[in-house]
């Protein structure tokens, strides 16, 4: 007798983003797993598999919206759960990857939880990480796995060509995303200028916008950031912007976190667009006029069909997902 043995892909989700996962999906054109998730009287997360995972290659999307922590050990359950079932190979798909902004040590007796929540997966039976726009680049160095790091660069640089105009300047709102806004400059044929900005020592979402590099009077300034949390940054850039001239101020980001006064700063704010990606769920009480939300299910889905098929995600992006 002579066995031909088939991998399957099989995609599942937690609950912290279900309509990114339908649409994930829908692109791949497979079917979402079914999953029970449910909670015990005192909050502890049961998971079980509707399906037998045996011998399958696994994906579990969940991205860390908030409660963050939920949405992370919620994923790392789902992933013991696959593991104990004897799945062949897990990848965990997380398009925004949760505490990737503690990735090093900036004062003493601190922590790098980026490499603890990879530390997480690595325990819990994940076997490769698929995440979109992490918040620095060493953080794939965390995982002793393959890490596929996507960008939403090309739904947003598709977005900008179809509405900015041909007189656009892309601005990096601080010196660390600079090589991150001269791709999207490159890719658009436009200037580029950076905010030089300020974080008081000891305080945390308080910035100070001291200056900027180019110029950008006359000019539609587009400013690049991965993630919107409270919108301190991307505010005090576009006033700074507006003082030395700019005629107009578009804020994009991939993660649309809109913590806390977010919504209320950018609606105050003479920042007349905010484009962000649909890696995290927007809530309509969080809407607002101005926010324009853009998909990247395309993108995930051909990371996986490109992840089962062993094939190169990089040449999806054409490099620009190295960083």
């Amino acid at each position: 007798m002579e066995l031909v043995l088939r991998r399957r892909l099989e995609l599942y989700a937690g609950r912290s983003h279900r309509e990114l996962a339908i649409e994930v999906a829908e692109k791949l054109q497979v079917r979402l797993g079914p999953m029970e998730l449910k909670e015990f009287a005192d909050g502890e997360i049961y998971c079980r598999f509707g399906d037998s995972v045996r011998g399958k290659d696994v994906f579990i999307l969940q991205t860390h919206a908030g409660p963050v922590n939920d949405s992370i050990f919620e994923q790392l359950i789902m992933i013991d759960a696959a593991k104990r079932a004897s799945a062949d190979r897990i990848t965990a798909v997380s398009p925004y990857y949760g505490y990737s902004r503690q990735d090093r040590k900036s004062s003493g007796r601190e922590p790098i939880t980026a490499k603890l929540v990879s530390d997480l997966f690595a325990t819990a039976g994940a076997d490769r990480i698929v995440s979109v726009d992490l918040h620095s680049g060493q953080i794939q160095g965390f995982f002793d796995g393959p890490v596929d790091h996507l960008t939403a660069m090309p739904v947003l640089v598709d977005y900008l060509r179809r509405h900015a105009g041909s007189d656009v300047m892309i601005v990096s709102p601080d010196a660390g995303r600079v090589k991150v806004a001269s791709r999207y400059s490159q890719h658009l044929n436009a200037d580029l200028a950076f905010v030089h900005k300020r974080r008081p020592k000891g305080s945390a979402n308080v910035v100070e916008a001291l200056d900027v590099v180019g110029e950008v009077e006359g000019r539609r300034c587009v400013l690049i950031d991965d993630m919107i949390d409270t919108a301190g940054t991307i505010c005090a850039a576009a006033e700074l912007l507006f003082s030395k001239g700019a005629s107009d101020v578009w804020a994009m980001a991939t993660h649309p976190l809109l913590s806390g006064p977010a919504v209320d700063r950018l609606k105050a704010s003479a920042i007349s667009r905010v484009v962000v990606t649909n890696t995290l769920p927007v809530s309509e009480d969080r809407r607002f006029e101005k926010l324009e939300i853009l998909s990247v299910a395309k993108i995930i889905a051909d990371a996986i069909a490109a992840v089962f098929e062993d094939g190169s995600v990089s040449d999806i992006f054409k490099g620009d997902n190295l960083s």
